[in-house]
């Protein structure tokens, strides 16, 4: 049964028919094509999956799209400016974790931004078991998380402090 959806993503809003079923990261990457968004387990557990619902990540992964009606979405492609020119450039937490060696692999990257970037919308702040809390339940194979946490101390230090 087809359910319609109204929902804006990166800013930009549709109007869409979903399937009862249909999860949020099928919506964000088979039909709208923000391949961002990662699946790595498929049930919740390790956070690649993870957006921005109104302020508070979530993760796609696990929730309907139809539970997303009326909502304001944030993928790891919103995260990014594009000027008149097509030139795309990076928020800072993004180009932190490049300059910090966060990535890696890369796969769990979106996760980890999108995580960060919810706290620094609640907490501009955030102290060390502020963010081991936000980061808690994503998971990295590659980095060992420690330029992970480099890379947020950098943001906040470098964006939210004056």
């Amino acid at each position: 049964m087809s359910i319609p959806l109204h929902i804006r993503i990166n800013e930009n809003s549709y109007n869409l028919q979903v399937e009862e079923d249909e999860t949020l990261i099928s919506l964000l990457r088979d039909r709208l094509h923000l391949t961002g968004v990662k699946e790595g387990c498929g049930n919740g557990e390790c956070g690649a999956c993870a957006v921005i619902a109104d302020g508070q990540p979530v993760r796609s992964c696990i929730i309907l799209a139809a539970e997303m009606e009326g909502k304001s979405i944030t993928t790891i492609e919103g995260l990014t400016e594009t000027d008149e020119n097509g030139n795309v450039s990076l928020s800072p937490i993004q180009k932190s974790f490049i300059e910090e060696g966060a990535v890696q692999c890369g796969f769990c990257t979106p996760g980890f931004i999108i995580a960060a970037e919810a706290l620094f919308m609640r907490n501009s702040d955030p102290g060390d078991e502020a963010v081991k809390e936000a980061l808690s339940g994503h998971l990295c194979r590659c980095t060992g998380y420690k330029s992970i946490f480099k890379a947020i101390d950098k943001t906040v230090k470098n964006r939210y402090k004056t």
